[in-house]
């Protein structure tokens, strides 16, 4: 599926604020259109994507899993996503131009993932020059990978770098039956030795579960999260229920937006949420 413009993709653990994957997007939207899913039984990989290397039952599952959200057609329809990721982070991304506004307390960003430039603000002062904006600027495409993976990853399923293997029936943490994906990656992002296990729902096609593995050959995890609490925003199916086994918790303020009022994305204060 070729979701992205850029080869920005890939998979790694940061100390800004967690896992990472991702690339910025894409095709023109259209606006108005019906929730559908995609009527082609598989979704184009992105360039890269390593299909020679991938189980056939592998890439069919990630194409039911991706169908099911809502399909080719209308991930690339959708033009602008906004969640809140845990820590206070609020961010809206215009897919179709690159242009990316994070927020977090009196810090505020608008740049752009393809150009690198941009500006951030502090209590609506441009502090940009100064050391600390200069961090948070290089910080920012990190910030956009690793968020939009903890949102997005089932539509990253065929992402350029991606090798997927068919590890058959699986259980999820709550004893469910399910059916396992193994992502690993091929010389992307920050840390390609990353890998994880992706659970899939045989009646619902949707992902159940995900794992995290810091080393793709490690034996355990370093988490295992489920991945439920499915709503569907436009044309979009997204799920905001990140949950451990006993520690709740979850992404939010999920929208998707054709447009926005004029000013969002270069606003130097925080704006309104979207809904």
């Amino acid at each position: 599926m070729r979701r992205f413009t850029q080869s920005l993709c890939l998979a790694g653990a940061v100390a800004i604020s967690g896992l990472l994957l991702g690339c910025p997007a894409a095709k023109e939207p259209t606006e108005n259109k019906t929730p559908a899913v995609n009527s082609s039984a598989t979704d184009p990989a992105a360039e890269g994507f390593d299909q020679a290397g991938s189980d056939p039952k592998a890439v069919a599952l990630a194409d039911t899993v991706m169908r099911k959200m809502g399909g080719y057609d209308a991930w690339n329809n959708t033009r602008y996503l906004a969640w809140s990721f845990f820590g206070g982070q609020y961010q809206i991304w215009d897919k179709q131009t690159g242009d990316f506004h994070w927020e977090k307390d009196s810090l505020v960003a608008n740049y752009n993932l393809g150009t690198k430039q941009g500006h951030v603000y502090r209590l609506g002062k441009d502090i940009s020059a100064t050391p600390a904006g200069q961090e948070l600027l290089g910080k920012l495409t990190p910030i956009w990978n690793n968020n939009s993976w903890w949102l997005l990853m089932p539509f990253k399923l065929k992402d350029s770098g991606v090798t997927l293997k068919y590890k058959g029936a699986a259980k999820t943490m709550a004893g469910q039956p399910a059916e396992a994906l193994q992502l690993t990656f091929k010389n992307v992002g920050t840390t390609p030795e990353n890998g994880y296990e992706v659970l899939v729902n045989p009646t619902t096609g949707l992902v159940d579960e995900w794992a995290y593995f810091p080393a793709a050959a490690d034996a355990q995890p370093a988490f295992r999260r489920r991945w439920a609490d499915y709503t569907r925003h436009g044309q979009l199916l997204l799920a905001a229920d990140r949950s451990e086994a006993t520690k709740p918790s979850r992404l939010d303020n999920i929208a998707t937006a054709q447009t926005l009022p004029e000013g969002v994305m270069s606003s130097p204060t925080p704006v309104t949420k979207l809904r």
